[in-house]
């Protein structure tokens, strides 16, 4: 065990690149300014002070950060961990009313489910039903919205939008191993010089981690627990899986569940609601902008863990840091690192001429943005997407057997 442990610590460091660096390092950026602030807006639903809101923040990232360290070493894969975002939304106005303590307990209910998907295979048995094309279309409707954002950014700074996208498109044609790290080091530059960046808002303070005894109340569970549950596996993980799959990363599904669930059991206690497979920050680092050699891109999911790590013992203080960059700029950042994604999901989605309609269902309703029962666009994508595979394509291959 200490040799294998050795061995990769060994092959990581040889692995390790510039462009991988950079992707972790955007990863992180982009999952810290996306939705850190949902984090403390469910724990202020809980009348908690910001210092208390630290140890959700912290702990999430502590969770998140070695398991993505593990099991990116583990398997030789990017594995990156992230928290549930659409769960933050739920708890920031289902958790009214409810003691902390309680909601303790409807993490750790939710945790128990995730780990149960996880160790039964359930889960793992459900995804090998989803056809590539239908899976591709999925992550390219969930990560659509970034790439339009990139964009929409131009309208409000022009000029750090067209300076950044300018750079991505030199950088492509000439450097295109390092294109992403001259998009943030011009995106940096312009800031600077156009006075967007407020590091005056910057303070230290380390995170105040806290342990609190769950108390299980049905009613809690029932309204918290289960639609936690249900949208971490649902718009998550689901996605998560997709992620990998769509690049040709072939990771055991299961032991990825059951870990994520049991790192959650483990966090529940100090405010880490739901820790799962990372979806858009994951398509980053799997990406050629990573590495052009699919096997040495899991450096930057090590990397990006390592980040996390850091900021779980002082997360208000790095949370401070990101609020400092302007919004614009982590628009343009996370859309432009996402293009060649996207696109590859595109291609791959409609290739097909039998599943094509399907695949475009599955994408478009995805893309909506649509939701439904509290449950993201993915989900409901994915539904009608199987729908219309199975009513258009697997009925009317049936019919022609039979007229044969």
């Amino acid at each position: 065990m200490k040799n294998h442990v050795t061995r990769s610590f060994i092959d990581f460091f040889n692995n390790l690149s510039v462009s991988a660096i950079i992707a972790g390092t955007v990863v992180t950026l982009v999952g810290m300014t996306s939705s850190a602030v949902i984090v403390f807006q469910a724990a202020s639903a809980l009348g908690l002070t910001p210092l208390e809101a630290s140890s959700w923040l912290g702990s999430l990232c502590i969770g998140m950060g070695f398991l993505t360290i593990f099991l990116s070493l583990y398997y030789k894969s990017p594995v990156l961990m992230a928290w549930s975002t659409p769960g933050a939304a739920i708890l920031a106005t289902g958790l009214i009313g409810v003691s902390y303590p309680q909601a303790v307990g409807a993490f750790i209910f939710s945790a128990s489910l995730i780990f149960l998907c996880g160790v039964t295979k359930i889960f793992e048995k459900l995804m090998n039903k989803i056809p590539l094309g239908l899976s591709s279309a999925l992550l390219a409707g969930v990560l659509l919205h970034f790439a339009l954002d990139s964009f929409t950014a131009f309208k409000t700074q022009p000029y750090l939008i067209g300076v950044m996208f300018l750079s991505y498109l030199f950088s492509k044609r000439l450097f295109p191993k390092a294109t992403m790290m001259l998009v943030l080091v011009m995106g940096f530059i312009v800031s600077y010089s156009s006075q967007l960046l407020h590091f005056n808002q910057i303070h230290f303070s380390w995170t105040h981690f806290q342990f609190i005894r769950p108390e299980f109340s049905l009613p809690v569970l029932l309204s918290i627990g289960i639609p936690l549950f249900i949208v971490t596996m649902a718009s998550q993980n689901l996605t998560g899986i997709v992620v990998m799959r769509t690049h040709d990363f072939h990771v055991p599904i299961s032991p990825l569940i059951s870990w994520s669930g049991l790192m959650n059991l483990i966090t529940a206690p100090f405010g880490g609601f739901a820790i799962n497979l990372a979806a858009i920050t994951a398509a980053i680092a799997m990406g050629k902008d990573a590495h052009a050699l699919s096997e040495r891109r899991y450096p930057a999911a090590v990397f990006s863990g390592i980040l996390y790590l850091m900021i779980g013992f002082f997360a208000a203080t790095v949370t401070s840091l990101f609020s400092a960059f302007p919004k614009e700029m982590i628009a343009g950042i996370a859309g432009m690192a996402l293009f060649g994604t996207i696109s590859s999901c595109l291609h791959k989605a409609l290739s097909h001429d039998q599943d094509r309609e399907a695949s475009f269902v599955t994408f478009a309703l995805t893309a909506s943005g649509l939701s439904f029962f509290g449950i993201g666009s993915a989900f409901w994508g994915l539904i009608a997407g199987l729908l219309t595979q199975f009513l258009l394509v697997t009925n009317k291959e049936k019919l022609h057997a039979v007229r044969k």
